[in-house]
């Protein structure tokens, strides 16, 4: 039969889903290993998650510090060495750190495992953090620090923050040159022993899953030669500015950013599942209501977007876009315009059915593949949850109504409660 091009496809709900639970044991020492075993291919993906992010550092620069020269050097090798060896068995090595957690990845073949992991080993067990590489790594840091800090967007995004949270706040401080110029690189050590340990860390594992993998891991991983106490759970006040709106002149910038926004909450609050549908509605994918206004509509800006940020210990909401100088006034009226609109009038079905379709449909491709399996259940399992957050969240996407996220919005977008930022070229 031919198939009729003029017709639309018809568009099926996603009424049936089940998710891949993955398989959980511990190591000898109470490390958690959780592992998603699928794919086709003879590659595994083995994740360190430590409780090593910038919320533990008593100085700004060592979580970040401590995460990247990992790689730089051991007791045994140098980070020359380590490339080379990385690099001769065709594995792929990424460190991270963010706000709560730091996390260390190898991305290996299953069939040079003996030789990956115990270099993967010796990186995270015995990283020496030699102080010629560390001169290179603050330079390199130093530079592109300086770079960023030209860019409107990079200056809004650092600057934003501290006017929820507090200039002292973990979440509300960002890295500044002093910070770098002024690091002690002794801290780093002192940092590692107290983090990189096998009571601070968890393990996903995502691929093909090799039957010798627990095994190995168990050798490399699962002694007592690592242990050490479980740092201890930190809590700050949240100290906002008092003043809403702000401004921050950059006479060369060619472009105005925008940043505006709230405190929310984390995974744990009761509207966070319907934020993250009204959040979509308002700038959360290409069709949303910011888009369609101040891109397709007024032509202000090649992209703006909103989101819905969790983290560990709070939360928060923003929208984002660089607009031209001469259009930032309007930009901001449009802004506060389409919040206002949640606020007043109740979201159409048809607008609705379609925001749920991208969801779902969004979902589904954030599932497609064992790595992003195991991304998508780490993201809930650092705040405590499983699978059962996930079929929640689905649910949500289903049944909640336009008179549930006109409630949402009355409660959480009204403009007058928002934090303002521009950081741009002086038009006044």
């Amino acid at each position: 039969m031919m198939i009729n091009r003029k017709q639309q496809p018809e568009v099926n709900p996603l009424d049936r889903y089940r998710l891949t639970e993955p398989e959980v044991y511990t190591l000898t020492n109470g490390i958690k290993v959780v592992q998603f075993d699928a794919g086709t291919q003879e590659l595994v993906r083995i994740e360190f998650i430590f409780r090593a992010g910038s919320w533990f550092q008593a100085n700004n620069f060592t979580s970040l510090a401590t995460n990247l020269m990992l790689r730089e050097g051991t007791k045994f090798h140098t980070s020359q060495q380590l490339s080379d060896s990385l690099d001769f068995y065709g594995a792929h090595l990424e460190t991270t750190a963010e706000k709560d957690n730091a996390y260390i990845t190898l991305y290996t073949l299953n069939k040079h495992l003996p030789y990956t992991l115990p270099l993967l080993e010796e990186i995270i067990k015995h990283a020496s953090f030699p102080e010629s590489e560390f001169a290179i790594f603050v330079g390199k840091q130093r530079q592109m620090l300086q770079v960023n800090m030209e860019k409107v967007n990079f200056v809004a995004r650092t600057k934003f923050n501290p006017l929820l949270f507090g200039k002292s706040h973990p979440y509300g401080n960002f890295l500044t040159v002093n910070d770098i110029d002024n690091f002690n690189y002794t801290d780093l050590a002192g940092f590692h022993k107290a983090h990189y340990n096998a009571a601070n860390c968890t393990i996903m594992v995502a691929g093909k899953v090799d039957p010798q993998l627990p095994s190995l891991l168990s050798d490399a991983f699962g002694g007592s030669d690592w242990m050490d106490v479980k740092p201890s759970v930190l809590t700050f006040d949240v100290k906002p500015e008092t003043g809403k709106t702000h401004y921050l002149a950059k006479d060369n910038a060619l472009q105005s950013a925008i940043r505006i926004g709230r405190l929310l909450f984390d995974r744990h609050h009761e509207d966070y599942m319907g934020m993250k549908v009204l959040n979509t509605i308002i700038g959360g994918y290409f069709g949303s209501r910011l888009m369609s206004n101040l891109r397709e509509d007024k032509g202000y800006t090649y992209g703006i977007g909103s989101a819905v940020i969790p983290l560990q210990h709070s939360g928060y909401f923003f929208i984002s876009c660089e607009v031209g100088s001469d259009t930032t006034d309007d930009a901001l009226k449009q802004i506060e315009i389409e919040m206002a609109r949640l606020c007043i009038d109740l979201v159409p079905e048809t607008e609705l059915k379609l925001v749920r379709n991208y969801m779902l449909g969004s979902f589904l491709r954030g599932i497609d593949g064992p790595f992003a399996m195991a991304d998508n259940y780490r993201d809930v399992m650092e705040n405590g949850f499983g699978n059962d957050f996930h079929y929640a969240m689905l649910e949500t996407i289903r049944s909640i109504t336009p008179l549930q996220l006109k409630q949402l919005a009355i409660k959480y977008l009204n403009p007058a409660e928002m934090y303002q930022l521009v950081v741009g070229k002086e038009t006044k």
